[in-house]
């Protein structure tokens, strides 16, 4: 008789109690599915890793990329970051370093509405907002308006009421501002509108 025989024999007389059989069954249970659960944990954290930190680039820590924008006339590099919020609103800022070296930074944002439904700006729209014309009063009193490579002088142009108009032309669009001395303007592609 060999020693697995002799165990057999020994121990066949034995009975486990059910509770005891039910526990070791659980047991075996809990052991294959507990390995299936920490791979699924271990899944689960790291998409929740990747999600988190594609949401920190698209939303928290925006959007950010180097962009060619025309300030006084002149094509300049700038750093452009937009963040599209979720009540639909777009904000960004906008980096750039000058002719003298000094850096500086400006903001902006909003929304756009297409047939009464708000919807975050697109970053063709931002572009063009912020290469739209640009109206600079000089140190030495004069007054210029810059729009993509144009610059013209309009110091001479303005009313007794303090209003100028001025066309400017793009590459695929002619735009007509009504400028008030000293204040802003308005703009817009179909004709010169009062200033209000």
């Amino acid at each position: 008789m060999t020693n697995k025989e002799r165990y057999q024999r020994t121990f066949s007389t034995l009975h486990a109690s059910e509770d005891f059989l039910t526990e070791v069954h659980q047991m075996k249970q809990t052991g294959k599915n507990g390995k299936k659960r920490i791979v699924a944990l271990v899944a689960a954290v790291a998409i929740i890793a990747v999600l988190a930190t594609a949401a920190y680039a698209a939303d928290l820590g925006g959007i950010r990329r180097t962009v060619q924008i025309w300030l006084h006339g002149d094509q300049t590099d700038a750093v452009l970051e937009v963040n599209r919020n979720e009540d639909s609103t777009t904000e960004y800022s906008l980096t750039y370093t000058d002719e003298k070296g000094e850096t500086h930074q400006t903001y902006g944002g909003g929304i756009a509405v297409e047939d009464g439904v708000e919807r975050p700006l697109t970053d063709e729209e931002i572009m063009e907002h912020l290469n739209d014309p640009e109206v600079f009063y000089n140190d030495n009193g004069t007054v210029t308006v810059f729009y993509l490579g144009q610059s013209i002088d309009i110091t001479d142009k303005f009313d007794e009421d303090g209003l100028c108009h001025v066309q400017v032309k793009g590459e695929d669009k002619t735009l007509y501002l009504t400028i008030k001395y000293g204040g802003g303007y308005n703009m817009s592609p179909y004709g010169y509108e009062p200033y209000e």
